[in-house]
């Protein structure tokens, strides 16, 4: 079994369960521990993802884990230039340009 971390973008296909016939991103909050299961699962807590990587839903899994798929991790977002000029304080870009903004 892989080693899970908070943070974690899986890959959930019916390989982990076949209850997942449509498969979905996940971003893993923490393995539940502390629940009991059968040998070769595990109980799973995070966020359903959508295209874009926005959650849409926060779910607790019952998975094998040899059957979820890590994937590498993607880079962090940047602000919009919009929101970076207010960051520093700047005026907004359009009406530095003389934009009707």
């Amino acid at each position: 079994m892989p080693p899970f971390r908070s943070g974690d973008l899986l890959h959930v296909t019916q390989a982990a369960s076949v209850q997942f016939s449509r498969p979905f991103l996940f971003r893993l909050i923490r393995v539940l521990e502390d629940r009991i299961t059968y040998d070769g699962w595990l109980w799973i807590e995070g966020y359903e993802l959508d295209a874009r990587g926005e959650a849409v839903a926060r779910r607790e899994l019952f998975v094998q884990p040899v059957g979820l798929r890590k994937l590498a991790p993607s880079p962090p977002r940047c602000p919009s230039a919009l929101a970076a000029h207010r960051l520093r304080g700047d005026r907004h870009p359009s009406r530095e340009a003389g934009g009707d903004a």
